[in-house]
Order: C-alpha cells, then structure tokens, then sequence
C-alpha cells in the first residue's frame, strides 16, 4: 500500500540558477516555503517526484495554477505532442485507450502510478518492432516513382491514422520520400553540384572524377542503404529508450501547461544546464559525433586536455572506453550520450581510450581530465572599419549571459564585457557595437550588471511576481563606456538580451539596430530548483535521482514600465529579415504567459546623441541600394510561398524540378560573400596556430554579415559632423 505525503513548510536551500542568485532564492524562501519529504522506509521515488512537482509548480510558478482535471486535459494533448509528434507510431485505437486517462494526469502525478505512462511504453514496444519490420521490408524493394502521388511533410497537417493499414501506407510514403532526397543528393555529388557554402577543392574533384560513376539503378541501391543505416540507429534508439525518458514525458506535459519555460530536468540534464550557463566541463575537450554505429571525434578543443596531449585527432573512432586501472567499455552501437558519460569525468582523473585511425591502426590513449572552456561561448572582442568611411569600431560579441554559479571567481558576461570596453577605450576606438543577435538569454544578473556599464547609475530592470516589484539597479555610479554605442538584436534576442537592449533604449543611451521588427518577446524569468533539496537525508538514494526543474517565477518589465513579453524590444531601424518567413517568437508558443505593464520606475533618460529620424532615413536608402539586402527581401518572399506548400511531390520528375529550381534560386541570391572592404583587427596577441585559425575564422563571419556593414555606416553617419544632433 503507497503511503500519502503531505509537504511540511521548511525553508527552501536552492541552487544558484538561471535568473536569480543564491540570496534572491533565499529570500524569496522566507515568504512561501515548501516542503521537504522524508522517510524511514523504501520510497517511492515517482510518489516523491510527483508529490514535490506539485508543490513546486503550485508554491512558486508566477501563474499560481491548480494541478487539477482542467491542466490534466491540456497536459493530455501536450503528451500526445512528446511522445508522437509526427503521427508516426499511433492509431485511433491507440488514442482511445490513452484518452481513457485524459483527466487523470493530477492524480497520477501525486499517486506515483503513473497508468498513462505504462499504457504508452506498452503501446511502443509492440509498435516500434513493427514499424521496423515493415521499414526494413520496403528498404528490399524497389519503389516506383513514376506514380502520381505525395508525402505530408508538416505532422500539424497531418491528421491520426485510423488503423495499422494506414499507418504502414504513411510509412512507405515517408520511406518513399527519404530514398527519392537520398538518391538525389547522391546524385548532385556525382555530378559534382556544388552546395550553397561549400569551398571550391580540387582535389576533391580530381578524385570524383576517378571514380567510378553510379548508374541511375545503383545510386537509388546506395540511397536505400543509407536510409537502412539510418534508420536502423533510429529504432534502436527508440527500442532502448529508459523508463526515465518516458517519465520525463509525462512530467514536462504537466510543467508545459504552465508555461513554455518551466521544465523538468532528469539528473544527466541538469548537469548538461549547468555546462551551457558556465561555458565549462571537467573532461578531455573533444567534441564528438556519431556515425553509424560509432563515435568519432569531430574536434578538439584548443586549450583542453586532449589538444595539450596531442594523441587524440579528429576523425579517430572511439572504439572503447576505460576508467583508471578499470576494463575498457566497449561502446561501438551506444548512444553518443552514454558514450560521453563515460568519457567525462572529474578533474584530474585518467580516462583511457582505445581509438581507431583513420588509417585502420588502432592505439590505446591516456588522457587526464581537466576543465574544458567552452570558447565560442564567450564574449569576443574586436576592432572593426570600413576602408572607406574612416571610423574605428570596437565590436563585442556576447553569444548568451553566462555565469559560473558555483565560483564566485568563475568567468560570467558582464565582467567579461567591461575588460572589452577597458580595452577598447585604450584602443581609443569612435564607439562600440554590442552584438546580442541569437542571444537567448541567461543570467538576469548580468544583464543588470552590463546595462550598468553604460550609464552611470539607476535602474535597468523590474522584476515582480504577486507583491511589489523589485527594481534591479546599477548602483556603482560609474560609466565605463560614454561613447555612441549600437545595440544589434534580431528576433532571437531573448530575455537578458531584451533587459539591457531595453534599458539602453530607454535611457537614450544606444541606438537599437534590428534585422527584424522585434526581439524575441521573451519577458519572464525562470529559477532552477534542485528538487534534492525537498528530500531529508534519510531518503537517501532518491535524493540523487529526482533531477531539477526550471520554474518561471518572475516577469520582468523596463524601466518604463512595459513588459517585453510577446512586445519585445523594437529597434530604432529595422533592416530585412531573413528569417521572417518563420512564426518565432514568444506569442507564438503555446500556454506562454500574457503581456503586462507596471507603473515606469524613476529614471533619468539622457538626452539623446543621436537623430533617429536622420539616421533611419540614410540607412533605408543604402538598404534600397543593397544588393546584399535585396537577395534576402526576396529570398523572404520566396520562403514563405515555399513553406506553406508542405505536400512533397513523390515523383521523380516533380522531385527533380523542386530540387533545381531550390538550387538555382540559392545561388541567385546567395549572400555569403567576404566583403574585403570591412578591417577585422584582434585586440589581443595571437600567439598559437589555433588562436589564428580561430581570428581568421571569426573574421571571415563579420566581413560577410550584411548587417555589420550597415552598422558600421549607420555609426559613420552617427559620428559625423550635424549627425550627432540632440533629438
């Protein structure tokens, strides 16, 4: 008989996290405290989860919901959503047994018998040995692509198969579809069609010159071969899928409902979270692929462990892993995460890995942990110019604001983005371009601290749950950088990116530069909770398998007062988008929480440097003139005719024609050329190979960005005489 546990109010200890420190958490502890369980007996560990789940989702999410028969409905559908999205694996029949339960997902949750989840693992495991059986039966045929018909390839257009007849029919239509691509793309590499971003290589040409040419009959052989191999490692995947990874569905159906940002997070998870927030792992520093049945090395890392030994290079095949003096694993047909568990491990200790070369010599490497940097997620810092406008740009790049919750001393954004300006200053550049394209967010804590670079002191953000709002300031009195400034945001600039985006608006402090009319919309904050911490020692083991979870706690607002939820940040010019044929952005994810405004917080907007009217007038001008920007204008259009026809011609005809007219189309409007006008100068010493590698690949990204250019003659027009005019 399962034992009922009731949540006894004691103070919350959580993680450092996304959004809020460690104090902020504590903090805000006092004033709602949630339980932590305990037990003298056996537990069971998805009574605990679900009972903590609850109470979490209910004490600290910003929406207050019920976890009743209303979210047990939603969360039904979002299940539906994980667990086969594509249409591909359930019948009718399946979902009338499912839907049996529709409204018993709060039960569920706090009773630990989670019915639905066994239904489904049942369902699964008769269905994907099927669908395989009847994959690997099509793969020994030949299909005919000279009959008339088509392939749905949007699922959400898609509606359930009735039965196993259709669903097999919907089958060999995909399978159909995936041989026709494969054989095509064969094809052009026989041809030696050249894809959009690929570099002329001689002697890749000589050598597929020298080989032997397919016939029509073979290549679509070699193109079912492929797709037998893929999906091959697609079902096995599926076959040895843990009971946790169909748990995990089950509980993010119900933390979804609350909103698109709350998650539960497995223990492998978590720690995969705290890498991407630190920029830093414990391990040998090579990235990993696989291929096949196997792992190979994609790349290593400069700086790491594996680049200071010098044994292990890209393209070796890991063939087994071993621990210390321990035996080797072998893990030719394991999951690249498993794979990597294993790899990993904490600072100092060895790992032995057997490899083979690409050569077919196979050699045993021992290579001692240490902590990886993960670089490309780190600001950079450069000088920029234009040969003809005459003006030195500083250029900083934040990819995400980033912090090592764990030390205090780690690496985080905002320190990161001062020693930039320091250095920048001392370069005696004319201004600064602050990239925030592509950023997600992170850390509000660094927003708050870079906002306050650029002003003196005062508020940069609100922050409010139910009571007051808290006003996040900048109280250093001090401005590191007093020179123009442009802001460079795009549609994927999300959450911190639209704190500091807005707060620099708001103060009159930068000019917003967008290739898009908005920001991401993203205006709520989350915390990570580590469930652990619910638990009394005495449950012992569970402690360690409840995982986390990331909980929109907060929203934020602008010092003026409105939210950037759904809203965004509009930039002061917006330049073409090339992503505006995709429906992004916050307002477009399901169960995201509404706009709201508060009232303005006191602030002292600056007078600003700059005209809007003026500047924006001269950059729609060189826009029109731009043949850069006139590719992606229509290449927009042109996508989005593209993207409502989602029905796939399957015959080879029709198939031939779309893939022709796709190709001539991107070579028309490719943009992704090097712009030899535009100087990229390092502000640091570039002493190894690597180091230069990395400058000149770095370099070659900012002299074929459109949007750079403009921004360096947007900011020439900012500089100069009667443009700096107050407004």
């Amino acid at each position: 008989m399962k034992m009922k546990f009731n949540l006894l109010l004691v103070a919350l200890l959580a993680i450092p996290s996304l959004s809020w420190t460690k104090e902020e958490i504590g903090r805000k502890s006092d004033e709602k405290k949630p339980g932590v369980i305990g037990a003298l007996f056996t537990p069971d560990p998805d009574q605990i989860l679900g009972e903590i789940l609850k109470g979490v989702l209910q004490r600290y999410h910003l929406s207050q919901k019920e976890v009743n028969d209303d979210l047990s409905e939603k969360a039904y559908q979002v299940y539906l959503e994980q667990i086969d999205y594509g249409k591909q694996f359930l019948t009718q029949k399946d979902l009338n047994k499912l839907k049996k339960q529709k409204y018993e997902f709060d039960d569920q949750l706090i009773s630990g018998d989670l019915s639905i989840v066994k239904t489904t693992s049942k369902i699964f495991d008769e269905r994907i040995p099927m669908v395989q059986k009847h994959v690997e039966a099509l793969l020994k045929k030949d299909f005919d692509y000279n009959t008339s018909e088509s392939y749905q390839s949007d699922p959400e257009k898609r509606d359930w198969v009735k039965n196993e007849s259709e669903l097999k029919e919907r089958w060999r239509k995909l399978i159909k579809l995936e041989v026709l691509v494969e054989y095509f793309e064969l094809k052009d590499e026989q041809d030696g069609v050249k894809k959009l971003g690929d570099k002329d290589d001689k002697k890749k040409k000589k050598k597929k010159k020298a080989e032997k040419k397919l016939s029509k009959k073979e290549m679509f052989s070699e193109a079912k071969k492929k797709v037998q191999k893929r999906y091959a490692r697609v079902f096995k995947r599926l076959l040895e899928q843990k009971r946790s990874d169909r748990l995990d569905k089950f509980y993010n159906a119900i933390t979804l409902v609350y909103d698109p940002h709350t998650k539960y997070f497995p223990p492998e998870e978590k720690e995969d979270f705290d890498i991407d927030m630190s920029g830093k792992l414990e391990g040998i520093g090579a990235l990993l692929r696989e291929e096949g049945s196997y792992i190979k090395v994609e790349r290593i890392i400069p700086g790491s462990a594996s680049w200071k030994g010098k044994e292990l290079k890209a393209e070796d095949t890991i063939l087994a892993v071993g621990q210390e003096d321990s035996d080797f694993v072998d893990i030719v047909d394991m999951s690249i995460r498993d794979a990597v568990k294993l790899i990993r491990g904490k600072k100092g200790t060895t790992v032995n890995l057997k490899v083979k070369r690409p050569d077919g010599t196979q050699k045993v490497i021992a290579i001692i942990r240490d902590e990886v940097v993960l670089e490309e997620a780190y600001v950079k810092a450069t000088i920029i110019e234009h040969k003809e406008l005459g003006k030195k740009v500083g250029y900083i790049h934040v990819p995400k604001f980033y912090r090592d919750f764990s030390n205090p001393n780690g690496p985080n954004s905002s320190d990161d983005v001062k020693k930039a300006l320091v250095s920048l200053q001392k370069k005696n550049v004319d201004g600064v371009i602050l990239n925030l394209r592509n950023n997600g967010g992170g850390a509000l804590q660094d927003a708050t601290l870079m906002g306050g670079l650029f002003v003196d002191s005062g508020p940069i953000v609100q922050v409010k749950n139910q009571g007051e709002a808290d006003v996040k300031r900048d109280i250093d009195g001090k401005t590191y950088w007093d020179k123009p400034v442009i802001v460079l945001v795009n549609r994927f600039s999300a959450s911190a990116s639209e704190i500091v985006a807005g707060a620099l608006k708001d103060y009159n402090r930068a000019l917003i530069v967008g290739d898009s009319e908005q920001t991401h919309g993203k205006g709520t904050v989350q915390a990570i909770l580590d469930l652990k911490n619910f638990i009394t020692p005495f449950a012992g083991s569970i402690r360690d398998k409840v995982g986390a979870i990331k909980i929109t706690t907060d929203m934020f607002y602008r010092v003026n007062g409105m939210s950037t939820q759904f809203r965004g940040v509009r930039p002061h010019i917006a330049l073409p988008d090339q992503y505006g044929y995709l429906d992004t952005g916050e307002k477009s994810l399901d169960y995201a929480i509404p706009y709201d405004e508060i009232p303005a917080s006191k602030y002292k907007a600056l007078d600003a440097s700059f005209n809007v009217d003026k500047l924006k007038r001269k950059s729609e001008q060189r826009v029109k003139k731009s043949e850069k920007f006139k590719k992606i204008v229509e290449s927009v259009q042109w996508s989005k005719e593209r993207r409502e026809n989602t029905e796939r011609s399957l015959l080879y005809t029709k198939m031939e024609e779309y893939r022709k007219e796709t190709r001539e189309f991107g070579e028309k409007h490719e943009t992704d050329q090097v712009d030899e006008n535009i100087k990229v100068t390092s502000i640091d010493k570039l002493s190894t190979d690597v180091e230069k590698a990395s400058f000149d690949d770095f370099k070659k990204e900012l002299q074929k960005d459109p949007v750079i250019e403009e921004a360096l003659h947007i900011f020439s027009d900012m500089l100069s005489d009667g443009e700096v005019a107050s407004k």
